[in-house]
């Protein structure tokens, strides 16, 4: 099949969770025969693994960038002979009705409820909104990576979304050189990853983390040997991976609690991602708007130790093999962190438990079977 995919901002993947979303599902569409071409937004070579770039201009504002990608990438793609179109996105549904016109299959992942995020005003909401009822007409799938998102959609529109989840291969590697760089050291720091976005909040886990390291530590005697095992009896070094383009003043806010303790490395891609995953002693996700969320998916899948934002897409994912933790008061946070680096050897099992359930759920080969099943479906309809 000749397939396209619109709506992120390309390959190599340097932003976020669609991005390398079109990197792992194109490469391996590439290496099982196919055709496949990702719309990209930054100049660079022609291909990439495989995987054509159609690079094309965008407007650089928060809330026209996506759509105006989105928008000229559709009138491209009208005039290509692709056999479908994957769009991401809801917000780039309203291109929906143009590739519909030119009879060109399309399937569109509609993510999480992205109105629900606090970065929108009345007027993005309102868009997203509009977008979610687009997918459900003009699209010829509306694919959810999650159960509460395809629920969502059963419930609200009537629809009947196809359930096809995200994936986390950690490949085997050597490790880059980026704890050195950092002054980090393995199992001794706690990870914190995601856009710095409100509905993200890394400032209430930074408080969270400050609150904590505010109280005596280790708070019982008791507890030092076990402590000790992972943090040489001082509270391990918080290191928040992430940058927030279009969040300025929070960006701000955060980097004035910048310490030695505190650690902002920016965004971090590749090896040098995957390192800082395989080897934190404590992952925490604290999103609380979303489907399903890569940076936690990958984390259960290197091995890590996930305290989660207790919320039903985060629940689907985890299962037992996470711990969950309410977001206000921060002390909350505080305390569950506490208990976690008082309790090494139920670390260990979290970690045990975590990776067995991404093998059993959340592989990329399996996702792309759903993918390509999907595809072809769509293909013998037209």
């Amino acid at each position: 099949m000749n397939i396209a995919i619109l709506g992120t901002r390309g390959v190599p993947p340097r932003y976020g969770g669609f991005e390398t979303f079109a990197a792992e599902l194109g490469t391996r569409l590439v290496r099982r025969g196919h055709r496949v071409a990702v719309y990209c937004r930054v100049e660079g070579e022609k291909t990439w693994n495989g995987i054509q770039r159609i690079v094309l201009p965008s407007i650089p504002h928060k809330y026209f960038e996506t759509v105006s990608h989105a928008f000229l990438s559709a009138l491209d793609a009208m005039q290509q002979d692709f056999d479908v179109v994957l769009l991401c996105n809801a917000a780039n549904a309203f291109v929906l009705p143009l590739l519909r016109a030119a009879r060109i299959p399309t399937a569109i992942n509609v993510d999480g409820i992205e109105r629900h995020r606090r970065k929108w005003n009345a007027v993005g909401r309102t868009v997203y909104h509009a977008g979610e009822s687009m997918s459900v007409i003009f699209a010829n799938r509306v694919i959810a990576d999650a159960e509460v998102i395809a629920d969502y959609y059963r419930q609200k529109y009537g629809a009947e979304p196809i359930v096809i989840p995200y994936g986390a291969d950690f490949p085997e590697e050597k490790g880059s050189d980026v704890l050195e760089r950092l002054g980090l050291s393995t199992r001794n720091y706690i990870l914190y990853v995601s856009r710095f976005e409100p509905e993200n909040n890394p400032l209430e886990v930074v408080l969270a983390y400050e609150k904590l390291a505010d109280s005596r530590w280790p708070l019982a005697e008791e507890g030092r040997d076990r402590e000790r095992r992972t943090a040489n009896g001082q509270l391990p070094p918080l290191v928040m991976v992430g940058e927030g383009l279009y969040a300025k003043d929070l960006v701000r806010e955060l980097h004035r609690h910048r310490c030695d303790r505190i650690l902002f490395p920016g965004a971090l891609y590749g090896p040098d991602y995957r390192t800082v995953q395989r080897n934190s002693l404590l992952y925490i996700q604290a999103t609380e708007v979303g489907g399903t969320h890569p940076a936690m998916i990958e984390a259960m899948g290197s091995g890590g130790a996930v305290l989660a934002h207790d919320t039903p897409e985060n629940r689907e994912v985890g299962g037992d093999a996470v711990r969950y933790f309410e977001l206000r008061p921060v002390e909350t946070l505080s305390g569950t962190i506490r208990e976690c680096l008082r309790d090494p050897d139920g670390l260990e099992e979290q970690r045990r438990a975590a990776q067995q359930r991404v093998q059993e759920r959340y592989r990329w080969d399996e996702v792309t079977s759903g993918y390509e099943r999907l595809f072809a479906e769509l293909v013998r309809r037209s």
